[in-house]
């Protein structure tokens, strides 16, 4: 699972399974040494033991250390999962947490009260350098509480530029025209749209999860009405991402084994160009990096169309976590916790990052650049944030998101449930689950 490079535990990169986009990871432990815990000059730091979590951290930590003479950072591990959740709220409510800790963002960070357990970014954080799409996911009431850790994510359609290229195909921004790029791509012999849902049954959530951004532009505020049940999946706007993966089945523009073909087949066919396009998350990237790096280079990435070309931009996930600092915290570690956090929100951190794990995607920090030899899927996603069409995935802006999203998809583009049937259905899971979590309106 690891290798050692300079002396200091390594390891190699790993993918954040999207299916359940908690931090992941395998057991816990004190991996990076050094310094009296006790001494101010020592930040302790502690993550989830994902390895590429480790990879990135070590690069923040390396380069802390080099632009602050005598401070050592120890990282210490926790799980992943339900097992790590678990360790995170036990060691707030308990006063027992590191200096600063990594965790989730968007709504599952209302999950550890902020206002009560952490610390508010004050003006050692610009916050103006940190991406809006960012900011909204680490805030609770009027402040902000984390700064980026890692890169953002989206949700849209990687697709072979080659095979774009010999059709003389332009990257669609309407449905429509992706519709008719389908069709064209069909003609050809090429399965238009890949989609895997034999194992990887998560992946059948895009066009309504990558959707989203459409939908916000088309009802500005939906999330907050989402939450308060003012709105429902079985309304447009957001039917339109189940109408969309129905008319996809329907048109025969599916791959022909989209029943048992796997997320490794998916991601061979598209380095093939068996299939041209494959609704996903980028953080495939990483697994299509190390299957096929010859043909990384051959992939690009568009958002997932809607009805305005003008509208039209990316969903994304903007960054899986954030580093925060509990109010345990204090004196002299404090100001050095705030001076961490202040530098984890600057380019040179991203640089550092860079040095710890190849990007597969763009950072959160305004202004940093990404190494000239990132695939071009990846500057591609960079484009949008560039141009102010990228909004944070639903799952960031309301707590409310049902379990059984992923099966009723497949249901839908396997052909046994219409658009109508299974936004109706998906209505009624996330009432239990809203219910559950005791939101007002919801009763």
């Amino acid at each position: 699972m690891s290798n050692h490079l300079s002396g200091r535990r390594r390891w190699t990169i790993a993918v954040l399974t999207a299916g359940a986009l908690a931090l992941t990871g395998c057991s816990a432990g004190s991996i990076r040494g050094g310094g009296d815990e006790g001494g101010d000059d020592t930040l302790t730091w502690l993550i989830d033991n994902g390895a590429g979590t480790l990879a990135t951290a070590e690069g923040l930590a390396d380069g802390f250390e080099a632009s602050h003479e005598g401070v050592t950072v120890k990282i210490e591990t926790r799980p992943g999962g339900t097992e790590g959740d678990n360790v995170v709220k036990t060691r707030l409510s308990t006063g027992d947490m590191p200096d600063v800790f990594i965790y989730n963002t968007g709504s599952l960070l209302q999950a550890i009260d902020p206002a009560k357990n952490l610390v508010p970014l004050d003006d050692s954080v610009d916050t103006a350098t940190l991406e809006d799409s960012f900011l909204t996911t680490v805030k609770s009431g009027d402040d902000y509480y984390g700064t980026p850790f890692g890169t953002a994510l989206a949700g849209g359609v990687l697709y072979n530029r080659k095979v774009y290229d010999k059709l003389g195909l332009k990257v669609p921004t309407t449905w429509d025209e992706f519709m008719a790029n389908n069709a064209k791509i069909k003609a050809a012999g090429i399965a238009p749209v890949i989609q895997t849902y034999q194992t990887d049954t998560w992946t059948s959530q895009l066009f309504v999860l990558g959707d989203y951004h459409n939908v916000e532009s088309a009802e500005p505020g939906w999330a907050d009405k989402y939450t308060k049940n003012e709105v429902t999946y079985s309304q447009e706007p957001a039917v339109e991402g189940f109408k969309h993966l129905q008319e996809v089945h329907d048109a025969g523009f599916m791959n022909k084994d989209f029943g048992s073909a796997k997320l490794s087949d998916g991601i061979d066919m598209l380095a093939a160009g068996k299939g041209a396009q494959y609704p996903i998350l980028t953080t495939v990237l990483v697994d299509l990096t190390q299957a096929h790096p010859d043909q990384v280079k051959d992939i690009g990435f568009f958002a997932l169309p809607g009805d305005d070309a003008a509208s039209n931009g990316m969903t994304v996930w903007p960054g899986l976590a954030a580093v925060y600092i509990p109010k345990s915290t204090e004196g002299a570690k404090l100001e050095l916790a705030k001076e961490f956090q202040a530098y984890v929100a600057t380019k040179e951190a991203c640089e550092a990052q860079t040095k710890g794990q190849a990007p597969s995607g763009p950072y959160l920090v305004k202004g940093c650049t990404l190494p000239t030899d990132v695939p071009p899927a990846v500057k591609d996603l960079q484009r949008y944030f560039e141009e102010d069409k990228a909004t944070p995935a639903l799952e960031f802006l309301s707590p409310v998101k049902g379990p059984a999203l992923e099966q009723i998809c497949v249901e839908v583009g396997s052909g046994i449930k219409s658009a109508e049937e299974a936004a109706a259905l998906y209505d009624e899971d996330v009432k239990k689950q809203a219910q559950q979590l005791n939101l007002p309106g919801w009763s």
